[in-house]
């Protein structure tokens, strides 16, 4: 005890503190999931799962028997298994993407790649990069340089086959539907789409019936055919405004659509084919359906999971086979859960729960024998008793709009009179937080900070009327919305209101600086981390404005690029009085780092006390595991400066258990 004593007087002293004394153990939070996702073949012998790595993500197949390795899948940098589905018993199919950065959203690249469960007979089965992968092979080359492919749904046991979604690279962008031979590769067109960028749904039989897409004037077009007949045109925004998209058929060949309303929640309707009748089957009073629920072995849609102030779900019959699963398994798991896959006959269901407190579990569930065992953890060194809390929070805007989010809270305070820190999610359009357990908040919360994250409007999951309020509100309404739900922090007692930052990272960068210039006082400091920090610059710089649609996405929902001056943060930048700490990476592509490094020299010019941390070689978001260790403890230690909160470990120690 009097060595521990010493140890700490002298660690005062120093400028240092030991692990656990004081400090945030940072590899904690840093430390890669053990898996993301995970799904069971058709007859449960084997498990698959992406597996994130530091700059991609694998697939590892294990069999359920024993949990050993049997086969695994790894690309290279910058690409990730982004989607996966048992296509037989023994093949798996693997949907790749890319993405340049930790934070940023992968982009499919449209390749398919096929793998056996014991990891044999591995090749990419469709896709730019086939070509060159058959050596000597030009007329394949050829053929594959000009599509992109995704994976529909799997043929019936047996077939050997899949169907896929393919996108020809021409100018009309156009799109089919094609049968794949899994272990080959080799395809065969099933039907073409009347409408570019198509995605496509089919009734029971394994028929294409319906097909959504859009031109370059981001229009979208809903189309339908009846078996064996031609398409038909049956619904477009243009016309309403307001998108429809087909979620599948009943067992009674009943199709179904996810309709956006005027007002509220999206809808979860019973389309009558014949006379275009809508009946809503399903809508929540607040929040829109987040995840569609299917009856387990099927493709047959049943109820829907909902992202509200607590996730919950609800099914079309609440009598039903798959309703009374749910209820079974939610009461003795005590959690938010789906079914992620289920064995073809049923009696095996892979089962994820989560919460704010825990990343998530996997469960096998025998519908039969009625039980249900721990298969794994997403992050096992995560004690859900020990984290910080996360609860719901709601408040009214200045102009009335409801506003939602969450509160996460030190783990053992009170939420009284706290250092705050309010955090506004990137995007910003359709995206919102859904209080699932994220390390940062956690991280944040470690060091002593109760973290407030709004759905502001122009976020999605409140309904078509609530994202359409952001459109052309940078450093508008957006802010204010920001701006209402930290007053609303300090009048319900729980921040401190001397000690308040903001921080954020894409759009949420650009809201941290925009907060000080719209309210002077309010913040004490403000963090951005691979910002767009100057609206109109999305036009020249970064892969929005490269695109027909992208520029057409700017002009729709950020503004015009004349109107924009008064919008950018650079131009403001002598507007913040408060410390500000900045970070980008040099191939960011979505928030070049041009936007940064001006805003930099903005602030600096103006007097305006700013430190920077930049990386040539990172993308939107660090993903080496030391330029991400040194841009949190630096975060942590430039809010220990007005917030006083704690700093980070030392590199290379952690803390106690």
């Amino acid at each position: 005890m009097r060595k521990m004593m010493i140890a700490v007087l002298l660690g005062t002293v120093c400028g240092w503190l030991p692990a656990g004394a004081g400090a945030v153990d940072l590899e904690r939070f840093l430390r890669e999931e053990s898996f993301n996702e995970m799904k069971l073949s058709p007859t449960g012998e084997y498990l698959a799962a992406t597996v994130p790595m530091e700059d991609s993500t694998a697939v590892a197949i294990l069999r359920r028997s024993d949990m050993q390795l049997v086969g695994a899948f790894r690309p290279q940098k910058h690409n990730h298994a982004d989607t996966f589905e048992w296509v037989s018993d023994q093949r798996l199919v693997i949907g790749l993407a890319k993405k340049f950065g930790r934070l940023d959203e992968p982009q499919a690249t449209g390749e398919l790649y096929g793998i056996n469960a014991d990891g044999k007979d591995g090749e990419l089965l469709v896709g730019y990069r086939k070509g060159s992968m058959a050596a000597g092979n030009h007329a394949e080359a050829r053929l594959a340089w000009g599509i992109a492919a995704e994976l529909m749904e799997a043929a019936p046991a047996g077939d050997g086959s899949a169907l896929i979604e393919v996108s020809l690279f021409s100018e009309k962008a156009s799109s089919q539907v094609e049968r794949m031979d899994v272990a080959t590769g080799k395809r065969t067109l099933v039907i073409r789409s009347p409408v570019p960028r198509a995605t496509f749904r089919t009734d029971a039989q394994g028929e294409v019936r319906f097909a959504t897409g859009f031109a370059d004037d981001r229009v979208s077009r809903l189309y339908y055919r009846d078996p064996g007949a031609e398409w038909r045109p049956v619904h477009e925004t243009s016309r309403t405004g307001r998108a429809q998209v087909p979620v599948g058929f009943g067992a009674d060949g009943q199709p179904y659509l996810l309709v956006e309303q005027a007002e509220g929640p999206d809808a979860i309707v019973a389309w009558d084919a014949k006379t275009d009748a809508h009946r809503t089957v399903l809508r929540d009073a607040v929040v829109d359906p987040g995840r569609i629920i299917y009856q387990p072995g099927t493709r047959t849609p049943v109820g829907a999971l909902f992202f509200g102030d607590t996730p919950h779900t609800r099914f079309f019959d609440e009598g039903s086979s798959t309703a009374r699963l749910y209820r079974s398994l939610e009461a003795a798991l005590k959690s938010p859960l789906f079914i992620t896959s289920s064995t073809r006959d049923g009696q095996l269901v892979l089962v994820r729960t989560w919460s704010g407190q825990n990343p998530g579990d996997f469960y096998l569930y025998d519908t039969v024998k009625k039980h249900a065992s721990l298969l794994t953890s997403r992050s096992h060194w995560i004690d859900a008793e020990t984290t910080a809390r996360v609860q719901p929070v709601s408040l009214k805007a200045r102009d009335g709009l409801a506003l939602h989010g969450f509160l996460t809270v030190p783990h053992g305070k009170e939420a009284k009179g706290l250092p705050l820190v309010v955090l506004p999610h990137g995007g910003p359009f359709g995206v919102f937080d859904d209080g699932g357990y994220e390390r940062e908040t956690q991280m944040l919360a470690d060091a002593g900070y109760a973290v407030l994250q709004i759905n502001f409007r122009g976020s999605s999951n409140y309904g078509f009327a609530h994202t359409v309020a952001g459109k052309q509100q940078w450093g508008g309404t957006m802010q204010d919305d920001v701006s209402d739900a930290t007053r609303w922090a300090i009048t319900q007692g729980i921040a401190d209101p001397a000690r308040i930052c903001l921080y954020g990272a894409s759009y949420g960068a650009y809201a941290a600086m925009m907060g000080p210039i719209r309210e002077p006082g309010l913040y004490q400091c403000a963090a951005g981390y691979f910002g767009v920090y100057d609206p109109a610059l999305m036009y020249a710089r970064g892969d929005t404005g490269d695109s027909k649609t992208g520029r057409v996405y700017l002009r729709e929902w950020v503004g015009e690029q004349k109107d924009l001056g008064t919008r950018s943060a650079i131009a403001r930048a002598a507007e913040i009085k408060v410390p500000v700490f900045l970070a980008a990476g040099g191939e960011d592509e979505r928030a070049p780092i041009t936007h940064t490094r001006r805003l930099e020299a903005a602030l600096k010019k103006s007097g305006t006390p700013v430190e920077a941390l930049y990386y040539k070689t990172e993308g939107h978001g660090f993903y080496t595991p030391e330029h991400r260790r040194e841009y949190y403890a630096r975060l942590l230690a430039f809010l220990a400066q007005t917030l006083g909160g704690k700093t980070a470990t030392p590199a290379g120690t952690t803390a106690s258990p």
